[in-house]
């Protein structure tokens, strides 16, 4: 009886670490790639940086370059790059000439 309790214990410990946390990603991922839309820029499972230009079906079209358009299947999509906030400029010790190593 006491090994089918730490069976039972370690099974719901495996689900609980690692199944459970899997599906939640997999959920995730096809939301964002439901949600991608002409404009966005993206980055997909092998590297390549673009533009989205067009969405068919299960088919987008990726503008890599200036006039270079590939096809790529939605699922290729890894995530839509944000662009990067802009810290404010607000260093009080840029530019001063007390600070050593600087000229």
């Amino acid at each position: 009886m006491g090994y089918l309790i730490i069976i039972v214990v370690l099974f719901a410990a495996m689900w609980l670490f690692l199944i459970r946390p899997q599906k939640r990603r997999q959920v995730e991922q096809a939301r964002l790639q439901d949600s991608i839309a002409a404009g966005d820029e993206i980055l997909t499972a092998g590297g390549i940086h673009g533009t989205v230009r067009g969405i068919d079906d299960e088919v987008v079209q990726v503008e890599i370059a200036p006039g270079t358009i590939v096809r790529l299947d939605r699922r290729a999509v890894a995530t839509v790059v944000q662009e990067p906030e802009l810290e404010p400029e607000n260093d009080p010790d840029a530019g001063n000439p007390d600070l050593p190593g600087e000229s």
